[in-house]
């Protein structure tokens, strides 16, 4: 059995500028405080703090959507890759982020917190200045 989850933040930026931060390795790096290399081409492979996350691109529409194969070094070997569907909506003076994550592994609700602690409160403070 697999899991999935979807939460979502409104950040102060454009969904572009959130599109761009998270497929470009020295954004993505300032936006989560931590080591990564992105890529704004589909196909192409990414990792996200200091290789803890990786994996490849799946689907990119530019300042809508980022579609990602996404695992983690906790993943066993045998487990398929989990799909990110990362959705980016303008909402008022702003973006709503919604992230879907799906095929996680049973044991992988632990991510859902992991988002919000890692990526959506370091996000609103880049996203602020």
């Amino acid at each position: 059995m697999t899991l999935a989850f979807e939460i979502s933040e409104v950040l102060k930026a454009t969904p572009q500028a959130i599109y761009q931060a998270w497929l470009d390795s020295k954004g993505h790096t300032l936006m989560t405080g931590s080591p990564a290399q992105a890529s704004a081409r589909v196909g192409e492979s990414f990792s996200a703090w200091d290789g803890y996350i990786f994996g490849r691109n799946l689907e990119l529409e530019p300042g809508r959507r980022i579609v990602q194969a996404w695992r983690t070094t906790e993943f066993q070997p045998s487990d398929p890759d989990s799909r990110l569907e990362v959705i980016l909506e303008p909402e008022g003076k702003g973006a709503r982020v919604t992230i879907r994550h799906s095929n996680l592994p049973p044991d992988g609700m632990q991510y859902k917190q992991g988002w919000v602690e890692f990526y959506f409160e370091p996000m609103r403070t880049y996203f602020q200045d």
